[in-house]
C-alpha cells in the first residue's frame, strides 16, 4: 500500500510548472530562506549585491539571464552552509523616471514646470509607489530568492544621507570641483547625460571640403567636415606636424568664412593625415577630442550652439535661432554662395544619440560639478594588478577595465534634471558651501542632480547601512560575487570599486562576472521599438511572439525552470543570440526529472533510504562512479562562473548515463517481483537525491518539488540542503570500462539494426564474438534485442563492437542482402553530404559572410556525416 506521499505522486501524472512554481515560492518564503540573519563576517556569509533594476523597468532578458546566473550562485552559497544574502533594491534611475512622469504629465496637458519642483518630486514618489513594484514581482516569478524583506532603494533617506556625505567627502579632499568642461548634452531632456544613455546610430552625413582663406592672403587650407554648423566656433585649423602637405602653414592663420575672424594654425599629432584633406577644423566647444586639442594649446571655448539645441549669438542674425539641422543648411548655402566648398561626398558614421530622448547628442561645453578620477583609480587598478580583483572570463575584460583606469578622464556628475540627489552644493553671492545644510540665511541650494550612477557606485556598502557600523555591513560587506553586462564596466563596475576602496578600505567584492548579452534571434538587439524585445514573462507564463518571430502566434507556458535553463544552457560566449530550442530543452528536462522521479520513486522498495553503500553490479558502480565525476566537473563549471558548461554537463549525465542507460540497465531487478530489492532501490534514491541538489541552483522549482517526495521524514527544504562534495574513492575506473565497452556495443547494434531495417519488436538470434563482457553480455543482449547462442552456424552479418564483433545469425527479421544494399545506399547518401558540405566550406565567401553560428553548424554537420561514414566502413 503506498504512503498518502507516493498516492499524491502517484495522481500527478504530468509537471505543471503553473501550479508547481508558486507553491514552491510561497513554501521558500513562508520558511525565510531568503533571509540571512546578520551575524558573524564576511569570511563566514555570502553576498552578491544586485545590479539595481530601474524603479521604472520591467524584466528583460538580461535580468532574466543575470538573475538566473545570481541566483545559482547564491542557492550554491546557501547549501554549502552559507548565510546567503542577496542584497535587492531599485535604482531611482533619475532621467528614466523623470521622463516616464513627465510623459504622463503631458497626456493631462502639463509640464514639470507648471507643478514646480517641490510638487513635481512628490508626483514621481506617487508614480514609484504605484509602479515601483513591477519588476520586484516579475523576479519572484523568475524564482529568484532575493532577500524581498530588505528592499532598499536610492532614494531612501538613509542611502540618500550615505550619498551626500560621500559627495561632500570627495569635495573637501579636492576631488569634487565645478568647471566648464565637455559634457554630452541631450537637448532633449535638457541636461547632460552619461556615456550610457548615449546610443550609436549609423547615419549618411555629407563630408563637406571647405576653403579657408590664409589671412596671408597666399592661398587656402581647405578642412572636411561633417558638421559645417559648427565651424561658427572654430578657434583653429590642426595639421599634423608630419604631413609635409602642410607643415610649412604651422604658425600661420585663417580667415574663417563667414564671420571674418583669424584663427591660428596649429600643429597637433592627433590629426590623421589620410582622413579628409588631413587639415581639421579645431572647435573646441562641440566636439570632445577638440575640446582635448584646444586645452593642450590653451585656444578659445565658444559654443555656437546652445543648450536647446540652437544657434547662439555667436552665429549673428543670419543664423542665430536656428536649429543645428536647419542652420547646417543655411551654413552650406552660404559658404557655395561664396564658392568656398570645393567638394562634397557621402560618409557613412555612427552618430550619438540620446537613449532617452532620442535627439542628437550635441557635444558642449557647459558649467558642471566634476569628480577628478585620477586619485581614485590608482588603487582600481592595482586591485586587478595584484590579483585581489578578477574578471571573469579574464580576456579581454581586465584589459577592457585596466585600459579604461589607465586613460581616465574627470566625471560630469551634476544633471540638469528635478528628480534624483540634489546637489548639497549652497551658492550666496560669490560664495560657494558644500554640505548638508546651508550656513545660516540667505543661501540658494544648486538646481541639478546627481548623475545616478553617482549613488550607485555606492550601492554594495550603502544598502548595508553605511556609514553607520551595522551588523548587517559586518557580516555582508565585502560582497563576493558581481554578475554584470560588460556595457557598465566603466560605468559601474570600476566606480564601485574606487568608491568601495575610497570609503571602507576594502574592494567591493572579489569577482566580477561578465556574463553574456542575448540578442534576439536575428542577430539584432533586443528592442521594443525594433520588434525584437522578447518578455521572459512571455516565455514563462505564455504569450505573444514579437514581430521578429514570422510566424507569429504565442509562446507555450514554458515556466520558469525551463527558462532559467535555457538561457544559462545559451550563455558560453559574450554575444548569443536567443535560441528558444534551449528553453524548450529546459522545459523537456523538467519534465524528464519529474516522470523519471516518479518511475523511481514508485518503483523503489517502500523503507529503503538513498545510499552509495548498496551497489551489487557492475551498472550500480558504474552510474556510482559517473555521479562522483559530473559532481566534481559540476562544481568546478560553477565555482568557475561557467554556468553554461554545469548545465549542459548536467543535462547530458540525467538524460544520458542516469534515464537512457542506468534507467534502463536496472529496470529488471527494480520491477523484479521476488527477492530483495534494497541495492537498486538505494542506488536510485541516492542517485536522484544527488541529482536534485547538483542541478538545483539552476532549475529550482522542480527540483524543491520532487525533493518533497523523496523517503525521509525529516528531510527538509532542498534549498537549504547540503552541497554534494565529490567523493573520489567511489570512482571505479574498472566498472567505467566496462560499462563503457557494453554501451558502445549495444549503441553500435542499434544503429546496425536501424540501417539495415530491421523492426523495432524482432529480437535477432546471435553469437558474442568480442572479449570484455563478463556481467554485461545479458544487458546487451536485452537492450540490443538480441537472443544470445554459442552456436547456429555461419552468421548472415557482423556488427563490429569494442573487443570483437557481434555475429547476426541467419533470421526471418533480417534480410542481409536488403540490409547490405540499405547500407549500400546509405554510404552514398554520406558520401554526397560530405562532398557538398566540403565544398560549400572550401568556398572562402560563405565562410566569410556567413554568421559565425552557421559556419560553426555546417562544420559540426560535416564531422557527424564523417563519423557516420567510418562507422558504415
Amino acid at each position: 500500500m503506498p504512503s498518502d506521499r507516493l498516492r499524491v505522486l502517484e495522481e500527478r501524472t504530468r509537471y505543471q510548472p503553473s501550479d508547481v512554481e508558486p507553491r514552491v515560492f510561497a513554501r521558500w518564503e513562508d520558511a525565510g530562506v531568503f533571509h540571512a540573519e546578520p551575524e558573524g563576517d564576511a569570511t563566514e556569509t555570502f553576498s552578491i549585491a544586485v545590479p539595481p533594476p530601474n524603479v521604472t523597468g520591467v524584466l528583460h532578458m538580461g535580468h532574466a539571464l543575470n538573475g538566473s546566473i545570481q541566483d545559482a550562485l547564491i542557492r550554491l552559497a546557501r547549501m554549502r552552509g552559507k548565510r546567503a544574502k542577496w542584497i535587492f533594491g531599485t535604482d531611482h534611475a533619475g532621467i528614466a523616471t523623470q521622463v516616464k512622469v513627465e510623459q504622463a504629465l503631458a497626456e493631462e496637458g502639463l509640464t514639470r514646470h507648471d507643478l514646480g519642483r517641490e510638487a513635481f518630486v512628490e508626483r514621481v514618489w506617487e508614480w514609484r509607489r504605484d509602479h515601483g513594484s513591477q519588476i520586484t514581482a516579475q523576479f519572484r516569478k523568475l524564482g529568484a530568492s532575493l532577500d524581498y524583506s530588505d528592499e532598499r532603494f536610492t532614494m531612501d533617506d538613509s542611502y540618500a544621507a550615505a550619498v551626500q556625505k560621500v559627495f561632500v567627502a570627495l569635495y573637501e579632499k579636492g576631488l569634487i570641483y565645478r568647471d566648464n568642461y565637455m559634457v554630452n548634452w541631450d537637448p532633449g531632456t535638457g541636461s547632460a547625460i552619461s556615456d550610457l544613455e548615449v546610443e550609436q546610430r549609423e547615419l549618411e552625413d555629407v563630408l563637406y571640403s571647405i576653403d579657408y582663406p590664409l589671412a596671408s592672403g597666399d592661398g587656402k587650407v581647405t578642412v572636411a567636415t561633417v558638421r559645417p554648423e559648427t565651424m561658427l566656433a572654430d578657434t583653429a585649423v590642426a595639421v599634423n606636424p608630419a604631413d609635409e602637405r602642410y607643415r610649412h602653414l604651422i604658425g600661420q592663420e585663417a580667415v574663417l568664412p563667414l564671420t571674418g575672424r583669424r584663427i591660428p594654425i596649429i600643429g597637433d599629432d592627433y590629426v590623421k593625415t589620410d582622413f579628409g584633406t588631413g587639415a581639421l577644423k579645431i572647435t573646441p566647444g562641440h566636439d570632445p577630442n577638440d575640446f582635448e586639442i584646444g586645452r593642450r594649446h590653451g585656444l578659445d571655448e565658444l559654443s555656437a550652439i546652445g543648450e536647446d539645441g540652437r544657434i547662439t549669438e555667436l552665429g549673428g542674425e543670419r543664423f542665430a535661432g536656428l536649429t543645428a539641422d536647419e542652420a547646417r543648411t543655411a551654413v552650406v548655402a552660404a559658404l557655395e554662395a561664396e564658392g568656398l566648398v570645393s567638394a562634397t561626398e557621402p560618409y557613412v558614421h555612427d552618430v550619438p544619440h540620446s537613449h532617452r530622448s532620442g535627439m542628437r547628442i550635441e557635444p558642449l561645453i557647459s558649467l558642471q560639478w566634476f569628480c577628478d578620477m585620477e586619485k581614485l583609480a590608482g588603487p582600481a587598478i592595482a586591485a586587478v594588478k595584484d590579483g585581489g580583483l578578477r574578471f571573469h572570463p579574464e580576456r579581454p575584460w581586465t584589459g577592457v577595465y585596466l585600459d579604461w583606469l589607465e586613460n581616465i578622464r574627470p566625471w560630469c556628475v551634476s544633471r540638469q534634471l528635478w528628480w534624483g540627489h540634489q546637489l548639497p552644493v549652497w551658492y550666496r553671492g560669490e560664495e560657494t558651501h558644500v554640505g548638508a545644510a546651508p550656513e545660516g540665511e540667505g543661501w540658494e541650494r544648486d538646481p541639478d542632480v546627481l548623475d545616478t550612477w553617482f549613488s550607485s557606485a555606492l550601492w554594495p556598502f550603502a544598502t548595508l547601512g553605511w556609514p553607520e557600523e551595522t551588523a548587517q555591513l559586518r557580516a555582508f560587506y565585502p560582497t563576493d560575487v558581481l554578475s554584470t553586462a560588460r556595457d557598465i564596466i566603466f560605468l559601474w563596475v570600476a566606480r564601485m570599486v574606487m568608491f568601495g576602496v575610497e570609503f571602507t578600505g576594502e574592494l567591493p567584492f572579489g569577482d566580477v562576472a561578465i556574463h553574456s548579452v542575448i540578442q534576439a534571434p536575428d542577430g539584432r538587439r533586443m528592442s521594443k521599438s525594433l520588434g525584437t524585445g522578447i518578455d521572459p514573462l512571455g516565455l514563462i507564463e505564455g504569450g505573444p511572439r514579437p514581430p521578429v518571430y514570422k510566424e507569429g502566434g504565442d509562446f507555450p507556458a514554458y515556466g520558469a525552470d525551463a527558462l532559467r535553463f535555457g538561457l544559462l544552457a545559451s550563455s558560453s560566449s559574450q554575444d548569443v543570440r536567443f535560441n528558444e530550442e534551449r528553453v524548450r530543452q529546459g522545459r523537456d528536462l523538467a519534465n524528464k526529472l519529474w516522470n523519471a522521479s516518479r518511475l523511481i520513486l514508485l518503483g523503489v522498495q517502500e523503507g529503503v533510504e538513498p545510499s552509495p553503500d548498496c551497489a551489487e553490479t557492475p551498472e550500480d558502480r558504474w552510474i556510482l562512479s559517473r555521479l562522483e565525476r559530473i559532481t566534481e566537473r559540476a562544481t568546478a563549471a560553477l565555482d568557475r562562473f561557467e554556468l553554461a558548461a554545469a548545465a549542459l554537463e548536467l543535462y547530458d549525465f540525467f538524460w544520458s548515463e542516469l534515464c537512457d542507460w542506468y534507467l534502463e540497465l536496472a529496470k529488471p531487478r527494480l520491477y523484479a517481483e521476488d527477492g530483495d530489492r534494497t541495492a537498486v532501490s538505494a542506488t536510485l534514491l541516492h542517485c536522484l537525491d544527488r541529482t536534485l541538489r547538483l542541478l538545483h541552483p539552476l532549475m529550482p522549482h522542480v527540483t524543491e518539488e520532487i525533493w518533497s517526495f523523496l523517503p525521509g521524514a525529516e528531510r527538509g527544504l532542498l534549498a537549504v540542503a547540503e552541497w554534494p562534495a565529490a567523493a573520489p574513492e567511489r570512482i571505479d575506473a574498472g566498472a567505467e570500462e566496462l560499462l563503457g565497452r557494453a554501451i558502445a556495443a549495444i549503441t553500435e547494434l542499434r544503429r546496425y539494426r536501424d540501417d539495415a531495417g530491421v523492426k523495432p519488436s524482432a529480437v535477432l538470434p546471435a553469437r558474442l564474438a568480442a572479449d570484455g563482457y563478463d556481467g554485461t553480455a545479458a544487458a546487451v543482449a536485452r537492450l540490443a534485442r538480441l537472443e544470445l547462442r554459442a552456436d547456429g552456424g555461419a552468421a548472415a552479418a557482423e556488427v563490429p563492437v569494442p573487443g570483437g564483433a557481434v555475429e547476426l545469425l541467419p533470421s526471418a527479421d533480417l534480410d542481409a542482402e536488403a540490409a547490405g544494399a540499405r547500407l549500400a545506399a546509405r554510404r552514398d547518401k554520406l558520401d554526397a553530404e560530405i562532398a557538398r558540405l566540403e565544398g560549400k566550406l572550401a568556398n572562402e565567401r560563405f565562410v566569410e559572410r556567413a554568421p559565425a553560428e552557421v559556419v560553426a553548424a555546417e562544420r559540426e554537420k560535416l564531422a557527424g556525416y564523417r563519423a557516420d561514414r567510418d562507422r558504415l566502413g
